[in-house]
């Protein structure tokens, strides 16, 4: 999909201002068991094609309207995720916005996630 220049510029803005981690360091935090919020900010189709194993869907539609009900706590540890990295990154920046503090964006998003055959849960089946 060809990005728009001034949304493309949004999105950079963005990644200036929020931590990004890489897609092997999620799947090692998901193995090992770390107690953190996986959450696929994808519009509801796309979610529902398939999404990261673990992951809950808070899509960026409604992410500020329900995060604080969702999550209470302000210092927990979230890791978003989007297609490509693009959305989670302005949804990071939103939530620091909010109050939020150990917000991540998952650099590369779904994509990277399945190209490295990290696990899926496929709901379409």
């Amino acid at each position: 999909m060809e990005h728009n220049p001034a949304f493309l510029e949004l999105v950079e803005h963005a990644k200036r201002q929020v931590r990004e981690a890489a897609i092997a360091d999620v799947k090692r935090k998901f193995d090992a068991g770390e107690p953190f919020y996986f959450i696929d900010v994808r519009e509801d189709h796309e979610f529902a094609k398939d999404h990261a194993k673990g992951a809950v869907h808070l899509g960026r539609g409604i992410l500020e309207r329900d995060i604080e009900s969702r999550i209470p706590d302000k210092g927990a540890e979230i890791v978003l995720y989007c297609g490509g990295g693009y959305r989670s990154a302005l949804a990071a920046e939103s939530l620091g916005r909010m109050g939020y503090t150990n917000v991540t964006s998952m650099a590369g998003g779904i994509r990277a996630w399945r190209d490295a055959n990290y696990p899926l849960e496929d709901v379409s089946r």
